[in-house]
């Protein structure tokens, strides 16, 4: 199996070698992931400067690509230019905190993944639920469980698998649930600072929002100790708004 390894957090990161590792037990993987950290970048593409490509080696040895542009850069070049053949998957991650609910819009291993399915790889993103220092060897064994799935389903091309890990060992996660994308957001607000030369600045900040939570939620299922699996589409029609709109028949013509 040939798989394309990337993510947001930047190819320095803990998540992405700890997966690497992972998932170098049984495929051979190409890392092509940002120099430095690209979250909550969304699905931006870099088309007014140049990509630069780096040779990034791990403690004396080649390890991959390190790209300055964003994570859907990423996907885009090594599919282009940097892999001889297409991978049979794309997984991105581990990203370090949880992409679950609003979170999903914004996030750029997310969005490493749709890209992938968009030009017609299955991919997963793979998060594990926490902004702490925690060990990402379980979030790993995840993320390898389900490549192996993808691969190996009958699942169309252009599925995207949205995988969120609890922060607990193995032993204490109690199993994988299909969820659905919940509806809990974050209330932001700007904390107006100064700098040293007197010019104001703004700084995000911001409280997370908790809504009611489905018992299929991303959100709920995480929280109560499982791995949440939540397939994704980047096709953005509201389908029933658009039935109901046709089914009104106020189209017409511009006098």
């Amino acid at each position: 199996m040939r798989i394309l390894l990337a993510n947001d957090d930047g190819i320095y990161s803990d998540g992405i070698y700890t997966l690497y590792k992972a998932l170098k037990e049984f495929a051979d993987v190409t890392v092509v992931a940002p120099i430095t950290e690209q979250s909550a970048v969304g699905h931006a593409i870099t088309i007014a400067d140049p990509l630069r490509v780096t040779d990034f080696y791990k403690f004396g040895e080649f390890f991959g690509y390190g790209i300055k542009g964003t994570p859907a850069d990423c996907v885009k070049i090594a599919l282009t230019n940097i892999m001889k053949e297409a991978p049979d998957l794309i997984v991105s991650g581990i990203n370090h905190g949880a992409n679950v609910a609003s979170n999903v819009i914004y996030s750029g291993t997310v969005s490493a993944a749709t890209e992938g399915a968009m030009l017609g790889i299955r991919s997963i993103a793979v998060s594990l639920a926490t902004k702490e220092k925690f060990d990402f060897s379980h979030a790993a064994q995840v993320g390898a469980y389900f490549a192996k799935y993808l691969h190996n389903s009958d699942l169309p091309e252009n599925t995207v698998l949205n995988i969120n890990v609890p922060a607990l060992s193995m032993k204490n996660i109690k199993g994988w649930r299909f969820a659905t994308q919940g509806n809990a957001r974050f209330l932001d607000t700007f904390e107006k600072r100064r700098d040293p030369r007197g010019y104001s600045y703004y700084w995000l900040t911001g409280e997370k929002k908790e809504a009611d939570m489905d018992e299929t939620s991303d959100d709920y299922l995480v929280s109560n100790g499982f791995v949440s699996v939540t397939p994704l589409m980047f096709d953005m029609t509201d389908h029933k708004m658009y039935k109901h709109l046709k089914d009104k028949g106020d189209e017409g013509e511009f006098s």
